[in-house]
């Protein structure tokens, strides 16, 4: 085979090759931008903003990025899962001891059977029983919310890591691209240079194979 037509061939996939890195890059962007749109969008909605840095408390002043962000309207997902973490996280810590939605059911339970033995025995103690329930009910639909929020706000976060990973993904495609386009240019270049009648010399192991 000719070596000018050899270069010419390869230069030639390697364009195509080029196109397709670049279209594969071009459709991770959208995406990308489609994530960190849709989570700056929702998150904008919410209206949540950081507490300023003059009101923090001394705990809350341990995470950076609570100092970082002090003041702040919450629009990245890198800001939800600062927010979810390290404030309503560090909050819910506070309440209840520390214990989930789930684990508070079982004395909250607890308390109701002791309630329902109290009326049936007239036990004085009924109304203290009573003051307990409330207080445990009140910490639990507290913690609840709680949860519920941080949950929300770690799947956006979540969300827009996978915007992080498309952008990543799109810059190697971009980079894949240019590299092949510049190697097809110079593929091109070289048989231009290439005499006609020059033809690809097999190496000397494959000929004498042959």
């Amino acid at each position: 085979m000719k070596r000018r037509t050899l270069d010419i061939l390869f230069s030639i996939g390697g364009l195509g090759l080029a196109a397709l890195l670049l279209v594969i890059g071009i459709v991770l962007t959208t995406n990308a931008n489609f994530a960190n749109d849709y989570v700056r969008d929702q998150l904008s909605e919410q209206n949540i903003r950081f507490t300023p840095a003059e009101n923090l408390s001394e705990e809350e002043k341990k995470a950076d990025c609570l100092v970082e962000n002090a003041g702040k309207l919450m629009t990245t997902g890198k800001q939800a899962e600062c927010y979810a973490n390290e404030y309503i996280g560090l909050h819910l810590k506070g309440i209840a001891g520390g214990q989930t939605y789930a684990s508070l059911g079982g004395p909250e339970r607890e308390i109701q059977g002791k309630i329902e033995a109290a009326r049936q025995a007239n036990d004085p103690a009924l109304p203290e029983l009573e003051k307990q329930l409330a207080q445990l009910q009140g910490q639990r639909e507290t913690v609840f919310k709680g949860e519920t929020l941080r949950g929300l706000l770690l799947t956006s976060y979540g969300f827009s890591e996978f915007g992080v990973k498309a952008q990543q993904g799109a810059l190697a495609m971009y980079l894949g691209a240019g590299l092949l386009f510049l190697l097809s240019i110079a593929g091109f270049v070289h048989a231009a240079r290439t005499p006609r009648n020059e033809t690809f010399a097999a190496p000397e192991r494959e000929r004498v194979t042959a």
